[in-house]
């Protein structure tokens, strides 16, 4: 009776249920539906649909699919039940990619983050490097100035060399990018200009993840490659069974954002200055203008049971909010993959390919007296007009120039072409040994051409040209700079994974690894031209024969290493990681081509996966040595080259014994979870020792021999310490409501010891300040440590006060430079993010600072003191209005060092989502705002303290500089992303 009566209960109860499971982008094949308390469930077929037999009416459903968040559904009685699963972003960081492979955070022994593309901003950056800003601790993003594919300074756990490269490796899909500048910088008119950033050919819209590796368990895999990070960019796959074409759209309006100013024409003449009558000039009118950027992407995705398609298509056009500035990008890529012999054999093909055109202007690093665009700008009379009366330039004389001239006088354009490719064979031995065979290439070509019109006369060599025999002087200038880059991979590796019984696995990778890295280039230069030319670029030659210049080069560096990892995990809990690597380098010395690179890791889960209040804990603990052959080719040889007439040069003598930089490294960290799960974060703690630092000795030092430097490893370490903290709390996490907190915080400290040299850098720029610097490279000091005069302020005739050596006061006379405690790079760098979703609505918001840094303003050095004003040059009203005399020099000092401290907002962020628009075929679409840089909190004087203007001094970089760099902007986005 008892099982007849449970038996018609359950024919009365039961029934079928049906229904479609989806995701943001369309049906979700594979996705598992299960019975609640039950073995009874179902996968999710080709088009998303299931159906599930003898379901109880008041049954609940579990709907689950990796990477999204898991949802319980009650029947009710109902027959059909459609669901869309959400993104989960814990998911999403479960499994990170890392070097040669891919490892779940859980067991990770390395300290490894990840950021995902729904952790992008929904407006196309130039460069994904910005992307990492304030995203991830212990990573520091600077662009050198805001003009659209400006470079980007990036520092994982601070610098880790002085004079050798400091950014960290890029690794894109497999391939390690040779990580130099892929266009060249720009002829030396009122200073030079930097090159391009290398990573604008990507587009942010075709990445799908970036990790980041920082300490030596993650990145001594890369061997010589890894002492400053490694960043490994995963692009996208095909997702969805059934056809899904995107189109991605945004407008994005932007204007000036900082607020130097300089005065205005009724405060100039009330100041005292030379009133000219006029009142219609503003230098920001004059140079400057609203930008405007317009993006559009489209992709096409499908996959099948053995293959995988991904295409997609990008454009952007930007103009820059400097006139005659801009940067246009078009890209392609390709993604393919198939299965072969039922799944043993898989073959991956991708394609990245851009072209980029670039505009700029006249914004050099280190322009003099007379200034560039901007320099000239804010020191034009506002009571002067720009033109006369018939609508000609008003011309004032070859050293006070009329910005417009100048600025309508040049041209400068940069076309690049990137290709990156590779295939990846993989072979599936059998269920525990896989064999991978990787070959990338990677392609760059560089064209920059730029001119200055005769019409526009500049005092100075650079500019003029006399005619020989005579002593008539020609004005004008061109030149075109073209560059190339071919670069090969070769990579195999052979992969081992074995569960011994439930205590054991073992996870071992052994490969070797070839890196070919070509470039060539040649410079062509003309100057002397005759005032009714126009068109200089092509017809360079059209110049004064003499003053006619070419020169080419050509470098090849060979890189071979064998590598080798064990991944052991003993009863579940406790990980161990070791690692070694062997590189040789044609870049090395004789003696010293193959170096060792060995790391070993271990972490212990103290906790796992538990309810309540504490979760999961593990502590980790790392151990390694890395190198940096970030130098240039050829240091180790002795190089000669042929001159004007067949002279033959000895540029570099040869040294035999030179080896990499190496840095040593170790760290303990935690990871936890807390509160079910709601709260989770990161602790790190690093040390790192960097030595056989490489310099160029002067020639002086190297005799017996010819007289020209020669690069050694001279005795001296780097010491960056530092400690890490990142959080991630869900405040609010239902089905309709989603509230995430996330942020991070790194603090840092940089030493030089052990350091006999006391190397100059930061140098300085303008009127008086010929061959002056800011910084230093000295034992017992931070790196880049400035090195200045104490300015105690004015006396009763207006001269500065200066500190003397014992710290009393004194004039310039007597005056002594000090090494001061304070230093360009930040101490502590921060990063907040917020998103809230409710629906298909959705908001966000990020902010980023850095503190603890010093910025020497050279502009105000330059351009800002009283005795510019009286000579008839625009100024700042506070400069103008100072007590200092007249006379009195504007040598450097701390008079314009200021704090570089600031919290930026990065981006705010609104959004709508509407899902099953089928009468319009449309899966999904959302509209977007998104404004950016809406406000920054700071007190320095600048146009922006997030600066990093190159100042470097014979080879040696700098930091914290700031000179006429091109003015960042504040932008609002409107953009929509489709879904067929």
């Amino acid at each position: 009776m008892v099982f007849l009566t449970v038996l018609c209960t359950s024919l009365t109860y039961s029934q079928d249920v049906s229904g479609t499971v989806s995701d943001g982008s369309g049906p979700l094949p594979g996705a598992s539906v299960l019975v609640k308390g039950t073995t009874n469930g179902a996968q999710t077929d080709f088009d998303g649909k299931f159906t599930i037999k003898n379901v109880g009416s008041n049954a609940v459903l579990i709907f689950s699919y990796i990477g999204l968040k898991s949802q319980e559904v009650n029947v009710a009685g109902k027959s059909a039940v459609n669901v869309v699963l959400k993104e989960d972003s814990a998911e999403l960081k479960e499994v990170v990619v890392i070097g040669y492979g891919s490892v779940r955070k859980k067991d990770a022994t390395g300290a490894v983050d990840q950021i995902s593309a729904k952790d992008f901003d929904n407006v196309s950056s130039p460069s994904p490097a910005q992307l990492l800003r304030g995203k991830v601790a212990g990573v520091q993003v600077t662009q050198s100035s805001g003009e659209p594919g400006a470079g980007v300074a990036i520092r994982v756990r601070g610098n880790s060399s002085i004079r050798s490269g400091n950014g960290p490796l890029i690794v894109v899909d497999g391939v390690p990018l040779d990580g130099g500048n892929v266009s060249g910088g720009g002829a030396d008119l009122l200073g030079t200009s930097s090159a391009r950033n290398p990573l604008n050919f990507i587009n942010q819209n075709d990445i799908e993840s970036m990790s980041v590796l920082k300490d030596a368990s993650s990145t001594a895999i890369y061997g010589s490659r890894g002492a400053n990070g490694v960043i490994v960019i995963t692009t996208k796959k095909g997702k969805s069974k059934e056809p899904q074409l995107t189109y991605s759209t945004s407008f994005q309006f932007s204007k000036l954002s900082g607020k130097l100013d300089v005065m205005s024409g009724d405060q100039f003449a009330a100041a005292g200055g030379d009133d000219k009558g006029s009142r219609s000039y503003n230098w920001k009118d004059a140079v400057l203008r609203n930008g405007f950027s317009m993006n559009h992407d489209l992709s096409f995705s499908k996959t099948t049971e053995n293959s995988n398609t991904r295409i997609s298509f990008g454009a952007s056009n930007t103009d820059g909010i400097v006139k005659n500035t801009g940067l246009d990008k078009y890209n392609a890529s390709f993604y393919n993959s198939n299965d072969f012999f039922g799944g043993a054999v898989k073959v991956e093909s991708r394609i990245i390919y851009a072209s980029l055109k670039d505009q700029a202007t006249l914004l050099s690093n280190n322009a003099g007296f007379i200034g560039n665009v901007i320099g000239t700008a804010l020191y034009w009379n506002p009571t002067l007009p720009i033109r006369n009366a018939n609508g000609s330039y008003n011309v004032v004389g070859d050293d006070y120039l009329n910005p417009v001239q100048l600025l309508d006088s040049y041209t400068d354009f940069t076309n690049t072409n990137k290709l990156l490719g590779s295939i990846n064979t993989t072979w599936k031995i059998n269920s525990k040994l896989k064999y991978q065979f990787l070959f990338g290439v990677e392609s760059s070509n560089s064209s920059r051409k730029s001119q200055l019109l005769p019409t526009m006369e500049i005092s100075g060599a650079a500019f003029q040209a006399t005619v020989p025999g005579s002593s008539e002087v020609k004005f004008g200038t061109a030149s075109i700079n073209n560059q190339n880059k071919f670069n090969k991979t070769f990579e195999h590796t052979l992969n081992y994974n074995n569960d011994f019984g439930d205590n054991f696995n073992l996870d071992a990778l052994v490969g070797y690894s070839y890196y070919d890295y070509t470039a060539d280039g040649n410079f062509a230069s003309g100057k002397g031209y005759d005032v009714n030319q126009t068109n200089l670029i092509d017809n360079i030659e059209g110049g004064l024969q003499n003053e006619y210049r070419v020169s080419s080069y050509r470098n090849r560096v060979e890189l071979q290493s064998y590598f080798g990892r064990i991944n052991a995990t003993l009863y579940k809990k406790l990980i161990l990681t070791a690692t070694l690597r062997s590189d040789g380098s044609t870049k090395l010395g004789i003696n010293n081509k193959y170096d060792y690179f060995p790391s070993a890791g271990i972490a212990y889960k103290v906790i796992e996966d538990k309810e309540g209040l504490f979760n999961s804990f593990k502590i980790r603990g790392n151990y390694g040595i890395t190198g940096n052959q970030e130098f240039a080719p050829n240091s180790a040889i002795a190089r000669a080259s042929y001159g004007n007439n067949g002279n033959l040069n000895v540029d570099t003598n040869s040294n035999a014994d030179l080896k990499w930089e190496t840095t040593t490294s170790y760290g303990v960290g935690a990871d936890f979870e807390l509160i079910n799960n709601r709260l989770s974060g990161s602790v790190d703690y690093f040390q790192r020792d960097t030595k056989d630092l490489i310099f160029p000795v002067p020639a002086a030092a190297t005799q017996p021999g010819p007289p020209s430097p020669r690069f050694k490893n001279l005795p001296g370490n780097l010491i960056n310490k530092g400690v890490e903290v990142s959080l991630n709390y869900k405040v609010i996490n239902t089905e309709d409501l989603t509230w995430d907190i996330s942020g991070n915080a790194s603090f840092l400290t940089n030493e030089v010891k052990n350091f006999a040299g006391f190397i100059a850098t930061g140098g300085l720029n303008g009127q008086g300040l010929s061959d002056a610097y800011a910084q230093v490279i000295t034992n017992n000091q931070p790196a880049y440590t400035y090195f200045l005069y104490e300015w105690r302020g004015y006396d009763a005739s207006g001269n500065s006060i200066y500190a003397d050596a014992a710290g009393n006061d004194t004039g310039l006379g007597t005056a002594a430079k000090q090494l001061l405690d304070k230093q360009p790079l930040p101490k502590i760098n921060v990063g907040f993010t917020t998103s809230l979703a409710y629906k298909g609505f959705d908001a966000s918001a990020s902010f980023y600072g850095a503190f603890g840094h010093y910025i020497y303003n050279n502009t105000t050095n330059a351009y800002f003191f009283k005795g510019a004003f009286l000579g008839g040059r625009n100024t700042t009203l506070e400069a103008a209005t100072s007590p200092q005399a007249q006379g009195d020099p504007n040598s450097p000092s701390t008079k314009y060092l200021e704090k570089g401290d600031f919290l930026r907002m990065g981006n705010l962020t609104f959004g709508y989502t509407v899902n099953s628009l089928e009468k319009f075929r449309i899966k999904s679409a959302r509209f977007f705002v998104n404004a950016s840089n809406l406000f920054i909190i700071t007190s320095y004087s600048g146009t922006d303290p997030e600066v990093d203007t190159d100042k470097s001094l014979n080879g040696v970089p700098s930091a914290g500089m700031e000179y006429l760099s091109y003015p960042r902007d504040k932008s609002v986005s409107l953009g929509l992303n489709v879904t067929f």
